[in-house]
């Protein structure tokens, strides 16, 4: 389609544009895009809200485009509250994926880095000796660096060096899609082995909300969380202050007597409480 040029060449993402063809074409399969009351009446009969917004959305580029006059429907999702995935289904997602798989998730949950993000990453964008991970952001938000843990940093060490990896390279291979479709993959296939249909129920993308929330709760710096999604408004990040019970006691402790078991416990997301009888006591929220 002309269109799909135009917002091409209007600076419009390659993720943006195959969007917007995905959900044109199903319109012109079951209506005449010139006739605007059909493509309104059909938007109208589909149940999602959600996707009755993006129908619209995507149609009104199209009659800008090819200059058809049309009223378009205001549809507004009714929000919904994010479910936040415990640690140990975390892990236990993690720990099930293959090698490569467990790498890129294990960094979706210590950085919060968008899938497309992790997937757009060259080598020079990690910095092994200082532990930080430099993402283009997405959304043409902010830039930012992310801090990951000792263990991840030997294990992305390990994978560059294995496939001797060039800075100019990238990380990983595939696109966002194959990410997503291995994941699920993987995840419905434990999900089926376990009989725990509630694994099925956790998205790729709640491995950033599971990072959000988890890095709230453990500083309450609303700043630093928006700043480390790469969030252009604040509003996106509070929604993440409504994820978590402040008054919540379940807490997963943990003791240290030396300056190695400190900081393993540290970057495993333990905050340190108090000195007690020549131990450290460190607690996460589970």
């Amino acid at each position: 389609m002309n269109i799909l040029i135009a917002l091409k060449n209007n600076g419009k993402t390659d993720d943006t544009i195959k969007n917007n063809d995905k959900l044109l074409r199903h319109l012109a399969k079951y209506t005449d895009l010139n006739d605007s009351e059909a493509v309104k009446q059909f938007i109208a009969s589909k149940p999602s809200e959600s996707y009755k917004k993006n129908l619209c959305l995507a149609y009104d580029k199209y009659c800008e485009y090819y200059e058809i006059k049309w009223t378009m429907p205001r549809y507004k999702p009714q929000p919904k509250i994010i479910r936040i995935p415990a640690t140990e289904q975390i892990e236990m997602l993690i720990a099930k994926a293959r090698p490569t798989l467990a790498v890129k998730l294990t960094l979706s949950k210590e950085t919060g880095i968008r899938p497309k993000e992790l997937c757009n990453l060259k080598v020079c964008d990690i910095d092994l000796e200082q532990r930080l991970v430099y993402p283009t952001t997405a959304k043409h938000g902010a830039p930012r660096r992310l801090k990951i843990s000792t263990n991840l940093r030997e294990q992305l060490k390990a994978y560059i060096d294995k496939l001797k990896l060039a800075p100019q390279n990238k990380l990983f291979r595939g696109n966002t899609e194959l990410y997503s479709k291995a994941y699920r993959q993987m995840r419905n296939n434990l999900s089926e082995k376990l009989c725990n249909p509630e694994l099925r129920t956790i998205r790729l993308y709640d491995f950033r909300h599971y990072f959000a929330t988890m890095l709230y709760a453990r500083t309450r710096d609303i700043l630093l969380v928006k700043q480390q999604l790469g969030h252009k408004k604040i509003e996106n990040t509070l929604i993440y202050t409504q994820l978590i019970n402040l008054n919540d006691d379940e807490w997963t402790c943990r003791t240290a007597t030396t300056v190695k078991q400190s900081t393993e416990l540290i970057e495993a997301g333990f905050e340190y409480v108090t000195d007690q009888d020549g131990l450290e006591l460190f607690r996460k929220r589970k």
